[in-house]
């Protein structure tokens, strides 16, 4: 066939035949193993890779970043996360034995420390060099907040253990942890984020409302780098007040995103988030999201969460698991279909990109720029109770900011969102964490005081 007729039937209907060919994936960016160019990347921060209830008296055996591990607690409650496998002849330490000090090996009654020390090698006789002649891989491991968290990367790189701003405010917030797995590849998981526009239909317009009914408005939408990742703004009109979200990503796959169950009926200020998750590869194509659930009177003031169904591989909103039935998930779709649907790591290439995408393809870009080393991430911080922490940008404001005839709409709900987060980024100057928080709450009110500020009339 000629090229020319070839490429007419391309366009054509039923073209089927010509577009059967399925491109590579774009390795540089999902690829997660050892001495990947992502892997690598990865490796220079802490993950998530158990939740702590999962860890008990037995060892629990995990995969990380295409590296065979195990998860234990000693007797004396430290938690190692090892190599899976045996120095000494290959068993897997999921069938070891947890001891007052470190781990056992089943098979020859080997001993090993959190730290990769070998104790014990009680086969060889008294006078053997054998344990103290070599070490047993092993990753520092921390425990916070019912999360096991280990660090993969080279020893003298590891970076202070991160905390976030959104743990210590409201003071009544409480973090109960979760897990969700999807068998894709983190990427398209953690795209998700990025994609704000994805709640009007998957959320609220093709199926069910799964939150509330104001995430069906088309929201005027922008989006913006930060010093460690990027972050969305959307501005939704609900009747005289608008609500304006802004959800970050932090470098290299954390996400915060506010209210789940916002209902815009009177104003908010700095209402801070829902929901704190890490994609944490297991591999090329397959993933486990670490989250911690924030439950307060802030962020649920009616109480439509429910902290008994976060555990493993469950959460207590639709559609973030593949457990319901499935044809439940076909009428009523959620994200972990939409997500893992995309093929076990989705082909870029093949993708149609149009101006809602704008997000992605800014994630995309600041994630390979930064695996390239052209930029190095800069994280604000400041101080709460003695500890350093990170100043981050997720909220919900909701503003009354009533409809005015002679200014265009748009603009305003523009204008608006963008002094809010103006106002949030301000606060990056103040060190002092609660200091922060009365700081940019005291300019949104003065926002609304005055909300149309800057705004230019209609054209008649």
């Amino acid at each position: 066939m000629a090229l020319e007729e070839q490429l007419r039937s391309i366009e054509g209907p039923y073209s089927g035949y010509y577009r059967r060919d399925i491109p590579v994936e774009d390795a540089e960016l999902t690829h997660v193993g050892p001495g990947t160019p992502c892997g690598e990347l990865m490796r220079r921060y802490w993950h998530p890779v158990a939740l702590s209830s999962d860890v008990t008296d037995l060892p629990l055996a995990a995969r990380v970043l295409g590296e065979d591990l195990v998860v234990f607690r000693d007797g004396s409650n430290r938690v190692g996360v090892l190599h899976r496998h045996c120095s000494h002849r290959g068993t897997s330490l999921e069938y070891g034995i947890p001891s007052e000090r470190g781990i056992r090996c089943c098979y020859h009654g080997w001993l090993f420390d959190v730290d990769g020390s070998i104790l014990e090698t009680p086969g060889e006789p008294p006078f053997s060099r054998l344990k103290d002649s070599f070490v047993h891989g092993a990753y520092p491991a921390e425990e916070r907040h019912g999360l096991i968290f280990a660090y993969m990367g080279p020893p003298d790189e590891k970076p202070g253990f991160p905390v976030f701003d959104t743990y210590l405010t409201p003071k009544d917030n409480r973090l109960v942890p979760y897990s969700i797995w999807q068998p894709c590849n983190w990427l398209q998981i953690r795209e998700n984020g990025m994609d704000p526009i994805h709640a009007v239909f998957l959320h609220s317009r093709v199926g069910e409302v799964q939150f509330t009914q104001p995430w069906a408005e088309m929201p005027v939408y922008e989006f913006f780098e930060t010093g460690d990742g990027m972050h969305y703004l959307t501005i939704r009109r609900v009747g005289e007040y608008l609500w304006i979200r802004a959800a970050q990503y932090s470098l290299p796959n954390i996400g915060q995103t506010g209210g789940l169950f916002e209902e815009v009926d009177g104003s908010k200020y700095f209402g801070r988030v829902s929901l704190t998750r890490w994609v944490v590869p297991v591999d090329d194509t397959h993933s486990w999201i670490f989250g911690l659930r924030h439950f307060n009177e802030v962020v649920d003031p009616l109480h439509q969460g429910r902290e008994e169904l976060c555990g493993r591989d469950s959460v207590d909103f639709v559609g973030q698991d593949g457990n319901r039935p499935y044809e439940e998930r076909q009428r009523n779709p959620g994200d972990w279909d939409a997500q893992v649907s995309q093929r076990p790591i989705a082909i870029h290439d093949l993708e149609h990109k149009g101006s809602t995408d704008v997000g992605v393809a800014m994630l995309r870009r600041i994630l390979r720029r930064v695996i390239r080393g052209e930029t190095q991430p800069v994280i604000p911080t400041g101080d709460a109770g003695g500890q350093e922490v990170m100043y981050t940008y997720s909220h919900d404001t909701v503003l009354r900011v009533p409809l005015r005839d002679d200014l265009h709409d748009e603009d305003v709900q523009r204008d608006v969102g963008r002094r809010v987060m103006d106002a949030i980024k301000s606060g990056d100057a103040v060190p002092d964490s609660e200091a922060r928080e009365v700081h940019i709450v005291t300019r949104l009110k003065e926002i609304e005081a005055d909300p149309y500020a800057g705004c230019s009339a209609a054209a008649s």
